[in-house]
This record gives C-alpha cells, sequence and structure tokens, in this order.
C-alpha cells in the first residue's frame, strides 16, 4: 500500500509541478491555511488564529480553525527552508503536505476491505478510489484546507467499526471522531452516526461492551486534549461552529455516559436498550437547555448574511440545482456503494461482519442523501461508496471471468468492473450534455476571469504601488494577501458577517454609498475582477447600482485610474475622499459607422 502511494504522490507531484511552481491555491480555504501557517511562523500566538491582514482598520478578522492542519505545512516549510529558501520551501510544503492524510486515508480504506471483503482486495479499493475525483482532488498537491484530513478521520472511523477486535476498534473510532471534531464540525453528522452504531452494537450484543467502554474514554478524552490543544482563544466561549465548550461538553457527557452504560452492562437486551434511550435523552436535553442558541444554524449568522451570502455559496447548495454533468459522476459510484454494502450485509448475515456492513451501508446512504442538502458531501459519499463497491467487484467480476466463453471472460469482466467500480462515469462525462447556463459563453468568460484575477503574474503587478489597504471582492481577499504585500477588506468567513455585507452594500447600493463604507474600512484604492464569479452577483442583483456602473463605464469622479499593465484583468483605482460627488452620467454610445 505505501508503494502505491508513493506512486500515486509522485504522478501527482509530476502533474502538478507548474500549480507548485506558481503557488497555484485554488480555493480562498487553501490561501487563507497558508496565510495562518506564515502568521504563526512569523511569531503569531499558538491560540491567536485572528487574520490582521484582512479588515486591519477594524482588528482583523476571527478565523475559527484549529492548528492541527498547520502542523504539517509549518514542519515542512522548516525542514525544507534551510536547502531552498523560504519561498521555494512554502509551494513545496503545500504540494507534498495534502499527500499526508491521502496515506492515512488508504489505510483506513485498505483496512476495512481486508477484515471485510478479502486480505487481497486492498489493491481493488486504491483502485477505485483513484477514480472517485471529488475525493482525490480533496489530496491533490496545494489543496491545504482541512478536508483531506477529515476524510482521513472518516475512513479510520469506518475501519474501527470494522475491527473485530473490540478495544482496539472503540479506541480507532473515538480518537479519529475526537481528531475530526477538533479540526472542524463538518463531520459532526458522521462521528454522532458512528457513535449512535457502537451503542446500537452493545444494545444488540452486550459483549460489545468492551468497544464502547474505550470509545466513550477515547471519545471524551479525546476531545478534552484537543480542545486544551488546539482551541483558540476565541473559540473558549459558547460558539456553535467549533469545538468551543459547547460540543465539547456534549463530547465528554456522551463518551461518560457511554462508559457508565457499558460498566452496568445489564444482561437484558431489553434494559440495554432503554438506558441506552434515557442517556440519548438526555444528551439532547441538556444540549436544548443548555445551548439554545445552537438548535438552528452552527453559523449564527444573520438572516442578512444568510440570505446575501450564504445560501449563495456554490458548494452549499444541493446536488439537484447543479447541471447533470455536475451531479452524475458524484453520485453514481454512492449508489453503487449503497448496492455493494447491502449485498456484503446480506451475505455475512450469519458473521459479526454483518454489524460492519451494516454501519458502512449506513454511512453511505447518509452521505449519499447530504447530497440532497450540499453538493459539498461529494466527496465523503464516494470514499465511503468504496468498500461497498470493492464487495460487489470482488463478487461479480470473478464471476465473468470463470466464464469458458474469451468473449465473455475478457471484455465481460472489464465492463463489469467498469460498472461496478464507478469509473463508467467518467467516461460518459465527454458525451453528457453541458450546462450552458448564463449564455453560450458567459461560463468561460467568468472561469477566464476567476483564472486570471488569481494567478500569481498578475497579482504581482500589484505590488508597483506602496503598501495600502485595497476594497476589493470578498473572494479576492485572501488570494489577495497570500500574494501581494497589501491588506483586503474581506474574505469569505462566516465569523466576520459584518465586513462581507459591507462589500456587497457597497456593490451593490448607490455609487453615493461607497466612499462611507469604503472610508470605514480606510481603504485607499479600489480593486475589482471585471467578470468575476463574485461581480456577476453584483449585476444580477442591482443592475444600477455602483458596479454594475463600474462595469458600464460610469466612473465617478472621485475614482483616479491607476494605471496598470496592458494585459492585467484588474482595474485600479485611488479612492479620493476629498473631492465632491458629482453625479455621472452614461458614457455615450459611439457614433454610427
Amino acid at each position: 500500500m505505501l508503494v502505491f502511494w508513493l506512486g500515486v504522490a509522485a504522478w501527482f507531484l509530476w502533474q502538478r509541478q507548474g500549480n507548485i511552481h506558481w503557488l497555484v491555491l485554488g480555493d480562498t480555504d487553501d490561501n487563507m491555511r497558508l496565510m495562518q501557517v506564515r502568521a504563526w511562523l512569523a511569531g503569531q500566538g499558538w491560540y491567536d488564529l485572528w487574520q490582521y491582514r484582512l479588515d486591519p482598520a477594524l482588528g482583523g478578522f476571527d478565523i475559527h480553525w484549529s492548528r492541527i492542519v498547520d502542523l504539517p505545512i509549518a514542519g515542512l516549510i522548516l525542514l525544507l527552508k534551510p536547502f531552498m529558501g523560504v519561498a521555494a520551501a512554502e509551494k513545496w510544503a503545500c504540494g507534498l503536505a495534502p499527500l499526508l492524510p491521502l496515506v492515512i486515508t488508504m489505510t483506513g480504506l485498505s483496512l476495512i476491505v481486508r477484515r471485510l471483503v478479502a486480505p487481497q482486495a486492498w489493491l481493488l479499493a486504491l483502485i477505485i478510489l483513484m477514480g472517485c475525483t471529488s475525493t482525490i482532488l480533496m489530496y491533490a498537491p496545494m489543496r491545504i484546507d482541512h478536508h483531506g484530513w477529515q476524510l482521513a478521520c472518516l475512513a479510520l472511523t469506518v475501519a474501527g467499526l470494522a475491527d473485530t477486535r473490540r478495544a482496539r476498534g472503540g479506541a480507532t473510532v473515538g480518537l479519529s471522531s475526537a481528531l475530526s471534531l477538533t479540526i472542524g464540525l463538518e463531520m459532526l453528522p458522521y462521528c454522532a452516526m458512528a457513535g449512535a452504531i457502537i451503542g446500537l452494537r452493545w444494545v444488540w450484543d452486550a459483549g460489545d461492551a468492551r468497544r464502547m467502554q474505550v470509545y466513550g474514554l477515547s471519545l471524551a478524552g479525546g476531545s478534552g486534549l484537543g480542545f486544551a490543544l488546539f482551541a483558540s482563544n476565541a473559540n473558549q466561549v459558547l460558539r456553535c461552529d467549533a469545538l468551543t465548550p459547547v460540543w465539547l461538553s456534549v463530547m465528554v457527557a456522551a463518551g461518560t455516559l457511554l462508559f457508565a452504560l457499558a460498566l452496568l452492562n445489564p444482561e437484558n437486551r431489553w434494559l440495554r436498550l432503554a438506558l441506552a434511550a434515557a442517556a440519548a435523552g438526555v444528551i439532547v436535553a441538556g444540549f436544548i437547555l443548555l445551548f439554545p442558541q445552537c438548535l438552528g444554524r452552527p453559523e449564527q449568522v444573520s438572516d442578512e448574511l444568510a440570505r446575501t451570502w450564504l445560501n449563495n455559496v456554490r458548494e452549499a447548495r444541493p446536488i439537484y440545482q447543479h447541471s447533470f454533468k455536475t451531479g452524475f459522476p458524484i453520485a453514481a459510484l454512492p449508489v453503487i456503494g449503497i448496492i455493494g454494502a447491502l449485498v456484503a450485509t446480506w451475505r455475512a448475515r450469519r458473521s459479526e461482519a454483518a454489524v460492519a456492513w451494516a454501519a458502512i451501508a449506513l454511512f453511505t446512504a447518509f452521505a449519499a442523501a447530504m447530497l440532497l442538502w450540499q453538493i459539498r458531501a461529494g466527496p465523503a459519499a464516494q470514499m465511503l461508496s468504496v468498500p461497498g463497491a470493492t464487495a460487489l467487484a470482488w463478487l461479480v467480476v470473478p464471476w465473468f471471468l470463470g466464464r469458458s466463453s474469451m468473449l465473455v471472460r475478457v471484455f465481460g469482466s472489464v465492463l463489469a468492473f467498469l460498472i461496478v467500480s464507478g469509473l463508467f462515469a467518467g467516461l460518459v462525462l465527454p458525451w453528457l450534455p453541458a450546462d450552458n447556463k448564463g449564455g453560450k459563453s458567459g461560463p468561460d468568460r467568468v472561469a477566464q476571469a476567476n483564472a486570471a484575477c488569481a494567478r500569481m503574474t498578475s497579482l504581482r503587478q500589484l505590488n508597483a504601488i506602496p503598501k495600502a489597504i485595497l476594497f476589493s471582492h470578498v473572494d479576492m481577499g485572501p488570494r489577495l494577501i497570500t500574494i501581494t504585500h497589501h491588506d483586503g477588506v474581506a474574505g469569505p468567513y462566516h465569523r466576520n458577517g459584518n465586513a462581507i455585507l459591507d462589500v456587497h452594500h457597497a456593490f451593490t447600493g448607490p455609487a453615493s454609498g461607497f466612499r462611507p463604507i469604503a472610508a470605514r474600512h480606510k481603504a485607499q484604492y479600489l480593486l475589482i475582477c471585471p467578470d468575476m464569479a463574485e461581480t456577476t452577483v453584483y449585476r444580477s442583483r442591482s443592475p444600477n447600482g455602483f458596479y454594475g456602473q463600474l462595469h458600464r463605464g460610469q466612473v465617478p469622479n472621485w475614482l483616479e485610474p491607476v494605471a496598470l499593465p496592458a494585459k492585467s484583468p484588474f482595474r485600479l483605482w485611488r479612492i479620493r475622499y476629498d473631492l465632491p460627488d458629482v453625479p455621472v452620467s452614461a458614457p455615450k454610445a459611439p457614433p454610427p459607422r
């Protein structure tokens, strides 16, 4: 398995060497993660995760993450810096770091199929994993955000559920769940499901008490240790979007109750069920009474911020709101994985493996259902489908290989593998109809603008002007501060909703309202990226708003153009606060030819 991982890592690094060289961090969170590491290595406190280069005039931004994912990136930078310098060390650290959770994910999946399918089936599982495009992209070089690590924790959680050694399995599930929650709450529903499965296994079989004992201690102790070591200063209060005292209390109470029930371990199954239900009721009632503020959205954002920004984040939309060409390859394997896990559960119904297979089927079905809520569940849904798809392939492909006809043996087995592994989805993808929303050239134009304005060479041209606070789009903020010496105003982080709303109000409101907002943030320049995805939102919501006027060439007198290179994708103006506001008429149409 390690040799297989090394081969994948080498291929990834060769394929993405251009991205590494140009520090292509494709997501806003990847850029912010690097900025968090830079600030820590520059002397910022371990528990201080404040981002001071976004909205510096108002004190900076609160980033609700933990330092866990910073550790391997910072370690690689320190290791490589003596040999290649800081800049190159950062690039290669960002290229290598995502490959570390990949080897953990491969380990978890290999353990699952070795325990439940066959000792030789691990290679088949890893081949199927390579076809999980949504999942594997979470481990691609430069994808340094926390999603790969949380997927790795989920793989270990399922491996723990499949472990026949009860104490070891309980410890694996408890510690991996605690680590995942310390990193972030995205996998909280899966962690809760894992705990419920362990509890139900104990209800069914009192001999499973040892697994639940160790799980309860590991979950409570691991969560407490994670909070003590990694919870930032801002996460010491009763917030709902991270491992704060709210969720720490829940995990410690749940782990303690499960441990106590396992110690009691009554012989009667119905009594065990009643005790488990009572424990669950205590946890739910306590949460409602003590933390009523967390019964809604964990982000605790205002209705305006949810309506204006959070509800419109593309990855937060359900799969049916995306084009068929986008949704089909994501959903194909989870459907196959559910079928495979159900078939494997039936085949193992008279053995202990049936419980593990039932858990995998539940996990896969739950992740597939989550796609109907948010498409960001795709990577987890695909990864959880690998064991079921592997079991199905291990059953179906040998049947074709055992046929007497050469034609059936060759073409039948290949076709069967392509179908049950989900790899057929990638083969039919070019034949699916394209999504032409926004016009024939609209999506292409937006994609080109997004890429051009994130390019290092384009952004570094802005360093020709002295360091300043640049008022720009929300999604431009993290990339701007990563590549240039300038500071930004906003970034797509829900704890900083006021700055996000200010940017949207400034661009969608009247031109006369822009300068007061920019002055509050002490912005000296206005930077826009025409046709960037975010700007289409401004124009659609308020065609006659400030950005709509800029897009049509109606520039107010208090914006002083700043010259940029001819091929720059940006437009930059100095904001003049000393000039009166003179209404601007629409630009004159060119004379007829």
